[in-house]
């Protein structure tokens, strides 16, 4: 309709800052905003050095401590037969793939290397009945316990601690940025309160 008022627009928001203005010369940029740019690469360079090789040491000392870890199981266990003390419960969904990945926790009779006769519980499928034998890793004490770490767990376990270890150091190193900044942001309000305290009279319209 002729001569309706169009609706009220918000303001324009701040236009984008440039790429890199920090390191781009103009009269508004203090010398805080270049320190703080350099800080930040320094702190980029430092985290992408010191990275690999905290990574590289702490995966190095935990492959070795697992690989000790595995060499100590494998003395203290060993696979054996056991036989099932009483019934497995079975399974409420028979031939499901649920069944084929479900155990359940059964007393069972072991013989230990040095030919003691012990119970203890083991994980078994379900539906198994007692006198039913099944293969399982026990400890010297007749103990069921897991299998000796393999060799792709320590290594996967080792490659774990590295990343943590690379990870910690980038977010060592963002906090560090971070720290910085909101020191640097502190210091530049100081010195805008300094700079107004000694403006401010000058503007002043005396009454």
């Amino acid at each position: 309709m002729a001569g309706e008022t169009p609706p009220a627009q918000p303001p324009p928001g701040p236009p984008p800052r440039p790429l890199l203005w920090r390191w781009r010369h103009n009269p508004l940029r203090r010398r805080t905003d270049t320190l703080h740019a350099w800080l930040g690469l320094g702190t980029l360079i430092a985290v992408l050095a010191v990275a690999p090789v905290a990574a590289l040491l702490v995966g190095d000392t935990a492959r070795r401590h697992y690989e000790d870890t595995a060499r100590h199981q494998n003395l203290i266990r060993y696979e054996t037969t056991a036989t099932l003390v009483h019934d497995a419960p079975r399974h409420p969904e028979p031939g499901s793939d649920e069944e084929k990945r479900t155990r359940y926790p059964v007393e069972v009779r072991v013989v230990t290397r040095e030919g003691r006769t012990r119970t203890t519980r083991a994980e078994v499928p379900p539906g198994l009945t007692a006198g039913n034998t099944v293969r399982l890793w026990i400890t010297a004490d007749g103990e069921a316990t897991d299998p000796p770490l393999t060799a792709r767990e320590v290594r996967s376990r080792a490659m774990g601690w590295a990343l943590l270890a690379a990870i910690g150091v980038a977010l060592a190193g963002a906090a560090v940025h971070a720290l910085t900044g909101h020191a640097l942001r502190r210091r530049n309000l100081a010195a805008w309160d300094a700079a107004w305290a000694e403006t401010a009279p000058r503007w002043t319209t005396p009454t």
